[in-house]
This record gives structure tokens, C-alpha cells and sequence, in this order.
């Protein structure tokens, strides 16, 4: 099993992590959003600096934009996929990586994820839980969320991600999937362990960690799935158990990025809207004047520090894009991120205002097919869970050092220390 997890590795992140330093070490600017701890902890001047560089700026791995017309542009434009085909790799090492695949657990960048898939299986996938996520429905969780944050703020939080913004997401979920509430705490820590599977370049030992963890879900979902056929509910996955569509890979596939999905970028999303209001405490009086602010207050915190700093397209065909022509097997890479503080779109981008007309404006959640499926209960969830939290502890406080997440696609607060 090591072995395989070494040849994984090394055709996944370690030739990538070697390509990355010897970027660096030629000055290539790009390579420093993957390997440089100041863009880690500040990225924002580092996208601005992309975007003063040029529509699309070439780096000896990839493209990147940080213009907001562009980055939302290269994730509508058909010429472009989230699907990596090995094929593409050199031919040694593509034979290691399909050899290494036979064994290898499905996370949430593993095909047949939807996060990696391409049509038409995307949209098929889609398809079979898209009616779970319709604005309809979601609102008609609202009762639901809101008695689940007043469950959780019974007891006075002290690590308000631990506490309270991890734990609204994760039972949100896990009630519409079916899953037991009694395994919350496990698929946090099994979901945090996976998250750095986004980024690229990892080292072997937290790869490893994050293998190791992904079969543990993996070996639980198929188990669960077992006992949802035997004894179906009225959730997400006894549905999908009962179909004869997917296969048992492309059902675990899909219930596993559902699962780390609903609850990974809401925790991020809570965990910053927070910090700000704390931080910002004339924004949080004016939502106090005009609670009708709230959701107006979620936008404006995805979209001045977005829990999905970038994703990454392939280019399929040839094509003329910002300026330069792509040619097929580059990758550009969308800054989200940097695209939300664009001044051609957003007036004083670096400014949080709770107040801001076009907050919606943002790419924080994607766009085009892979438009995030749940954006709506997002939203949602952080809108009541945020309002909630502040009328019920006014006084909320910082109290200590705050801890961000050490991944680079994700971003938000491991830990985030408050007293009342």
C-alpha cells in the first residue's frame, strides 16, 4: 500500500512540487502563491500584483488571471475543462499512474468527482442531486438551520469554528445526505484532513495522511450505503443507493464530495464573516440598525476574502483568450479571489462595507457548469448563522491568536479564540 501511495504522490504532487521550486528559483511570480508563507498569510497584494502584470500572465507552469472579466469569462468559455486525462502525461509515467490508480481511494479530486469531471457525466451527476439544492428547497430548511443555531448557542462558544460555524454546516448535511449526527465530529476531522488535496505540490507525509483518511471515508460510505439499502430513508442517499445510474465508484464519488462540500466552504464562510464583524464593529452596527443587511453581509464576505481562493481550467483546443493564444493541455488558473478585489468592478476593493450595492458580484462561487451546487444554502446557512451569533452574544470578542488553515485553495480559520 505505501508504494502505491509513493507512486501516486510522486505523478500527482511530487513532480508537480519539483516543477514549482525550480519555478521558483528562476523567479517565476506564480510559483510564489504555491510555496511562499507571506502569500499564504496575505494573498491579496500577490493577485494584485497578477492583475497589474496583464489580462493573462504566463509563468513557466501555468496562466493566471486576477481580472474579474476574465476569470469568470475562462469558467463559462467552452474551450476549457476541470477533466485531467493521463493520457496527456508523458508515456512512463502515465503507465505508473494508471498502475497506481487500481488501488487508490476516491476523494474529492479523484475522478469521477464532479469536481474533475467534464460533460456530459458532470451534468448526468448533477442532475440526480440538483433537486436537493434548488432555492425552494433550501429555504425551506430555514426553520430547521435556525433550531440548530440555537442548539449550538446554548453554551457560550470559546473556539467559535470548533464550537459553532464547523458544527452548523456539518449537521445541515449530514441531516439532508442521511448520515448519523452522532458522526459529526469525525467527518469534520476526516474532511480537514482531505482538504489539502486541493492544493498542489504537497509533500509526501501529508499526502499520505490525506490517502490514509480518504479510505476511512471511503470504507464508511461503502458500509452506509450497505445499511441504506437494507433500510432506506426519506434523505439525499437512500435516493441515490436506490438507482440503477451509478456505479458503486461514481455513488461513492458523489456522496463524498456532497458531504465534504456542504460543509468545508461554510465553515470558512462563518469563520471569516465572523472575524470581520469583530474586527469591523461599525459594519456590525449598521446590520444592527438594518438587520435586512444580513445577506447583503454574507456577499460582502465571500467576496472580500473568499473561502475559494482559486480553481484551475484546461485548455481543450486551441483559442484566443485575454490577449494570448492558450494552447490545449495549459492550465489557466482563475483567482477568484483576486478577481473579488478587481477595482474595475468593485469601488475601494480592499474595503469591507457590509453596504456595497454589487457584493453579489463576486466569483466566489465559481460559474458556469461547476457553479458551486449548494451556493444557496450557503448563503443561507451563513446568513442565519451569523445573525444568530451576534444577537445572541452582542459582545462577542477576539480572545487570543487567531489560526488560518494552512491549505492555499482553501481559505479560513483553524481556530478562532472568543470570549463574550
Amino acid at each position: 500500500m505505501l508504494a502505491g501511495t509513493a507512486l501516486r504522490w510522486g505523478t500527482k504532487h511530487g513532480l508537480m512540487r519539483a516543477g514549482i521550486r525550480a519555478a521558483a528559483r528562476k523567479g517565476d511570480e506564480q510559483a510564489r502563491f504555491f510555496n511562499d508563507p507571506a502569500v499564504r498569510a496575505d494573498p491579496y497584494p500577490f493577485y494584485a500584483s497578477v492583475r497589474a502584470a496583464g489580462p493573462v500572465v504566463r509563468g513557466r507552469l501555468m496562466w493566471a488571471t486576477a481580472r474579474h472579466d476574465l476569470a469568470g469569462a475562462v469558467l463559462r468559455h467552452d474551450a476549457f475543462g476541470v477533466g485531467f486525462s493521463d493520457r496527456a502525461m508523458p508515456g512512463l509515467v502515465g503507465a505508473v499512474f494508471r498502475y497506481s490508480r487500481r488501488s487508490s481511494p476516491i476523494g474529492p479530486v479523484d475522478p469521477p468527482s464532479m469536481l474533475v469531471t467534464d460533460p456530459p457525466d458532470h451534468g448526468r451527476y448533477r442532475r440526480l442531486v440538483s433537486k436537493v439544492f434548488t432555492a425552494r428547497a433550501i429555504e425551506g430548511l430555514r426553520p430547521r438551520i435556525e433550531q440548530t443555531c440555537a442548539e449550538l448557542l446554548r453554551d457560550k462558544p470559546v473556539d467559535l469554528v470548533a464550537d459553532f460555524a464547523s458544527l452548523l454546516p456539518v449537521t445541515v448535511i449530514a441531516e439532508i445526505l442521511g448520515v448519523p449526527l452522532d458522526m459529526r465530529r469525525q467527518f469534520l476531522a476526516w474532511g480537514n484532513a482531505a482538504a489539502p488535496t486541493l492544493d498542489l505540490g504537497l509533500g509526501f507525509s501529508t499526502y499520505r495522511r490525506t490517502e490514509v483518511n480518504i479510505k476511512r471515508v471511503n470504507d464508511w460510505m461503502r458500509g452506509h450505503f450497505a445499511r441504506l439499502r437494507r433500510e432506506p430513508g426519506d434523505d439525499l442517499l437512500s435516493q441515490l443507493v436506490q438507482l440503477d445510474d451509478l456505479s458503486e465508484d461514481e455513488l461513492l464519488a458523489t456522496a463524498g464530495l456532497l458531504l465534504a462540500a456542504g460543509f468545508e466552504t461554510t465553515v470558512n464562510l462563518l469563520g471569516t464573516g465572523a472575524w470581520l464583524l469583530m474586527r469591523h464593529p461599525e459594519q456590525l452596527a449598521v446590520l444592527r440598525d438594518e438587520p435586512q443587511r444580513w445577506g447583503n453581509a454574507v456577499e460582502e464576505t465571500l467576496r472580500y476574502d473568499s473561502p475559494v481562493q482559486v480553481t484551475a481550467r484546461v485548455c481543450r483546443r486551441a483559442t484566443e483568450f485575454g490577449g494570448a493564444r492558450i494552447e490545449p493541455g495549459q492550465v489557466v488558473m482563475s483567482m477568484l479571489a483576486g478577481a473579488n478585489r478587481d477595482p474595475d468592478v468593485f469601488e475601494h476593493p480592499d474595503e469591507f462595507d457590509v453596504t456595497r450595492a454589487n457584493a453579489r458580484e463576486h466569483l466566489s462561487f465559481s460559474g458556469g457548469a461547476h457553479y458551486c451546487l449548494g451556493a444557496a444554502l450557503a448563503r443561507l446557512e451563513g446568513e442565519i448563522g451569523l445573525r444568530m451569533l451576534f444577537e445572541r452574544y452582542p459582545d462577542l470578542r477576539i480572545d487570543g491568536e487567531p489560526h488560518r488553515r494552512t491549505t492555499r485553495v482553501l481559505r479560513g480559520f483553524e481556530s478562532l479564540p472568543v470570549t463574550i
